[in-house]
């Protein structure tokens, strides 16, 4: 049986992009196991473009790892992430070339996909770039049924940039996952931006298939190959809230060797990964917004226990008030119940809500409640 909930783990597009090597990526999986990221549940190590020679093997038509990065070998750097209890990811595409102009796998997908179930990956990021004239679902159903016929479970990341309206058909291609943005940066505005265009797809997620909204940058504070600005760490704490509440993969794209402090611990946080992943994703909605200040919202989110997810939002460029009127939430004055909030980042409780509840929160910060009924 496929694991059924959102993928978890690092990709090494976002800090590192090309510039990868064998030592690099050792070093990221003894990150992810010393700093409690795989026991919290990033478990997949995902190399993105750059990792193979401009040449298929001329005797085999195989991929090649590049020699001079990887020098032992892919099996062998993947032997070694798998001893430290983790998953291996790795990347192609759909094209005759990758994004990075490097072999892509039209036409090569039952080989290549054999050859990346016999290094023994777990994982595969398949991108969009230098495609031919083949409709979109024929070209990834096609590397969708090589992955299966090699008999090997490996998880399957559609990535289209956002063309073609992936999260209509990626599952019907045996997608696990479908990116349905364009590529993040390391800005306020870059996840605003998709957070606020992808509210309306998250009913097309399900257990199984979710739509992907890119690699998080939580943590990367300007620097790696999207850095563009950064971000300060109460903006990362609005992005990694909004991947959470909107039960999106989470992979991690900042420099993991070097996270510490209260932004590890955030992309640790069980109570928000246990809302990420809970077992129904059900979607996210806007419930309400200031009367009359834009930016200041409300959403929330049905859970599989009977609770609700309620996050405030402050997109606005003012400190202010944000109102959570229950009856906007379908709770009536006539109802006979009441709502208590639990704070998931700091476990404070509310008193019991008959009416309104509000927040204040500064500029571009957030806050994230659990909320339970209660007989009053």
């Amino acid at each position: 049986m496929r694991d059924q909930k959102q993928p978890m783990g690092f990709n090494t597009w976002n800090t590192f992009g090309t510039d990868i090597d064998e030592k690099t990526v050792r070093e990221l999986a003894c990150a992810l196991a010393d700093k409690g990221l795989a026991k919290a549940g990033y478990t997949y190590l995902c190399l993105d473009d750059g990792w193979s020679e401009k040449q298929r093997d001329p005797q085999t038509g195989r991929l090649l790892p590049d020699r001079d990065k990887f020098p032992s070998g892919m099996k062998a750097l993947v032997d070694y992430v798998h001893g430290k209890g983790l998953k291996f990811g790795i990347y192609s595409c759909a094209g005759a070339l990758t994004c990075q102009t490097l072999p892509g796998s039209f036409d090569q997908e039952f080989l290549d996909a054999r050859t990346f179930a016999e290094w023994g990956c777990d994982y595969l990021k398949y991108d969009y770039c230098y495609r031919p004239a083949v409709d979109s679902k024929i070209l990834y159903r096609r590397m969708g049924m090589a992955l299966r016929a090699t008999g090997k479970e490996i998880l399957y990341s559609i990535c289209t940039g956002g063309c073609e309206h992936p999260e209509r058909w990626a599952r019907s291609a045996g997608g696990d996952l479908f990116r349905t943005t364009a590529d993040i940066e390391d800005n306020y505005e870059s996840f605003k931006q998709i957070a606020e265009s992808q509210l309306h797809n998250l009913c097309c997620s399900a257990p199984g298939g979710y739509n992907d909204l890119d690699m998080l940058t939580v943590g990367m504070h300007g620097k790696g190959n999207v850095g563009a600005g950064g971000c300060t760490d109460r903006e990362y704490k609005t992005e990694f809230v909004l991947w959470c509440l909107y039960g999106a993969p989470l992979m991690l794209g900042c420099d993991i060797r070097i996270l510490e402090g209260e932004l590890l611990e955030l992309v640790k946080n069980k109570n928000l990964i246990a809302l990420c992943r809970d077992p129904e994703c059900r979607p996210a909605f806007e419930v309400s917004a200031h009367p009359w200040i834009a930016g200041r919202k409300v959403y929330m989110r049905f859970l599989s226990d009977g609770s609700y997810a309620v996050a405030f939002f402050n997109f606005s460029e003012t400190a202010g008030n944000i109102p959570f009127y229950l009856f906007n939430a379908g709770l009536t004055s006539s109802s006979g119940y009441g709502m208590i909030l639990e704070n998931m980042l700091t476990g404070e409780r509310s008193e019991i809500q008959t009416s309104v509840f509000e927040v204040d929160l500064k500029p571009h910060d957030c806050a994230i409640f659990r909320a339970r009924l209660v007989k009053i």
